[in-house]
């Protein structure tokens, strides 16, 4: 599954239009002059418009890729792509990255 990499500066919701940042980017390697995101970085959600309880089951507070690049690696943890699958807790509907750099690809 070919895709982007992501960066702190790629836009990313959740499926509620909540804006999804990421806790821990891996600042020694960086995409076009921003840091990377890994794997292991959980995402913070601000803004979900999912109700709680009893109308919904949100709203979205944070969110996790489930899966990264299987070939590029920063401090020993795979690289976020574009179009790996992720979920947000406690809805448990996918986060989507709208917008991100299109210079760097991964595998």
């Amino acid at each position: 599954m070919p895709g982007f990499l992501l960066h702190v500066g790629a836009t990313v919701i959740c499926a509620h239009g909540g804006q999804a940042t990421p806790s821990a980017p891996f600042p020694r390697v960086s995409v076009s002059g921003q840091p990377v995101v890994t794997l292991g970085a959980p995402y913070v959600v601000a803004g979900c418009a999912m109700p709680p309880p009893p109308a919904g089951n949100g709203p979205c507070v944070s969110g996790q890729w489930l899966a990264g690049a299987t070939r590029v690696m920063a401090g020993g943890q795979p690289v976020l792509l574009q179009a790996a699958p992720s979920i947000c807790a406690p809805t448990a509907t996918p986060m989507t990255a709208l917008q991100t750099q299109t210079r760097v690809m991964g595998l």
